[in-house]
């Protein structure tokens, strides 16, 4: 079988072959970013069924490079920031305050007060999460005619694991139902216009979950948001990284959503627009880290094979912090698929029970873990030294969260593999001297 250019996984234009150029041209470890499947995502959320408009934001803490800002950008999207910096970052890669909506924990003072009051009168939309940051901002909005947003607690919610649940009462996010009506009636008082609700119960979880917090924001919008005009539910869509995996249905989320609006309209006779933030969904099987095996080990008889490759923890830690798992490929030094998790039968050298690790000195390092720490073998073809194994689904909270300078490990390129089939460097690897540049010695 010509395995050469067999796609790296279903519904991306990344093959074997891709990954092997790109290596080849820019080193190891790296990312590479499929453009054609970013744009179809995008597309799919904006063509999202609703019933009085929609208004999608891309959530940007999920991959937050210039290039993949501006592409998403470029497809109608616009963004939702969950830092300052996050928003200036966004302005910076070209994108206008008014596409801008920024839900953060921070309580900006000093320069960060000037800038945000500033973002504001140009449009961005600023999404209340706390008490403190309403009365901080609430004589300026009120001065300008300024319009805010406002993140509910909503007392539930649903994740891939504990730490992305954003909706329970072990989540601090939004202003909680218990005080939520004392916070308007001071809002009210000061003449603030609360015109957005946003609820966002978490990252993966149930899509049930999911239609339910649609239900249960409505009601708060018809209980206590006389001027609402426009309901958040976040994002959070789950995506299938693995084989088995069943991905979450935006278009039937959005059928829900849409019967759900229609509803309220015939029973209130308001018309609310629909805002989604999608993050993960838009980015994450979309992208591949690009790894090449350095050595291989073994711990005996009863132990196990490992394979230690160029890029680990420093990389991907989303199986170290979360217990998530990611799909790889063997491919050989000459771009030839030797194994995918996607298609088992796929195997040109002997397979097995191996374990693939990364080169830092952390026993987690591992790229196989389940959600308690444990090393997870996994069914691959044999890697010889200099063979590449490339890791799926590294779109999403990968190059934008992994502590990449553990052990003086630098932050490495990522690759954009354009629609045309040209391969385009979208961030270039860090200099060994940038890690301790702001340093100051003794």
């Amino acid at each position: 079988m010509n395995t050469a250019k067999m796609q790296l996984a279903p519904k991306t234009t990344v093959a074997a072959s891709h990954a092997v150029a790109a290596a080849e041209q820019f080193g190891t470890p790296l990312y590479v970013y499929d453009e054609t499947c970013i744009v179809r995502h995008c597309r799919n959320v904006m063509d999202m069924p609703n019933a009085f408009g929609l208004a999608p934001r891309y959530a940007m803490k999920a991959n937050s490079s210039r290039a993949i800002l501006q592409l998403v950008a470029s497809q109608g999207l616009g963004i939702d920031a969950s830092s300052l910096n996050e928003a200036r970052r966004a302005i910076a890669a070209g994108i206008a305050p008014e596409r801008i909506m920024l839900t953060t924990q921070e309580v900006p003072m000093a320069q960060n007060r000037t800038d945000l009051e500033e973002m504001m009168r140009g449009g961005l939309r600023y999404n209340v999460c706390s008490r403190r940051q309403l009365e901080l901002i609430a004589d300026f909005a009120a001065s300008e005619d300024i319009a805010i947003s406002m993140r509910i607690h909503p007392g539930v919610g649903s994740g891939e694991s504990a730490t992305r649940n954003t909706g329970d009462k072990y989540s601090c996010f939004g202003v909680h139902l218990s005080i939520l009506e004392d916070v308007l009636a001071y809002a009210g008082q000061k003449g603030v216009k609360c015109t957005g609700v946003h609820v966002h119960i978490g990252s993966g979880g149930d899509p049930e979950a999911w239609r339910a917090n649609i239900d249960c924001e409505l009601e708060f919008v018809e209980n206590f948001f006389p001027d609402a005009t426009h309901v958040s539910f976040g994002g959070g869509f789950k995506v299938a990284r693995m084989p088995g995996e069943k991905a979450a249905d935006i278009e039937e989320l959005g059928c829900y959503a849409k019967k759900r609006f229609e509803e309220f309209y015939a029973r209130t006779g308001r018309k609310l627009a629909m805002e989604v933030e999608p993050g993960t969904y838009i980015v994450a099987n979309a992208g591949f880290l690009v790894t090449r095996v350095l050595d291989l080990k073994s711990t005996g008889r009863d132990g196990f094979e490992f394979v230690i490759v160029d890029g680990g923890m420093e990389v991907n830690t989303r199986p170290l912090l979360y217990g998530s798992s990611h799909p790889f490929y063997v491919v050989s030094a000459t771009g030839s698929l030797l194994s995918s998790e996607f298609d088992p039968m796929l195997e040109e050298t002997a397979a097995g029970e191996r374990i693939i690790v990364g080169r830092c000195c952390e026993s987690g390092d591992s790229q196989s873990l389940d959600e308690h720490g444990h090393i997870v073998p996994r069914f691959l073809a044999a890697p010889a030294v200099g063979d590449y194994v490339i890791v799926g689904g590294c779109g999403a909270y990968c190059s934008a969260m992994s502590p990449f300078n553990y052990n003086s490990h630098i932050q490495v390129p990522e690759v954009l593999l354009r629609e045309g089939g040209s391969l385009q460097l979208i961030r270039r690897p860090q200099l060994i001297d940038q890690i301790w540049q702001n340093e100051l010695g003794l």
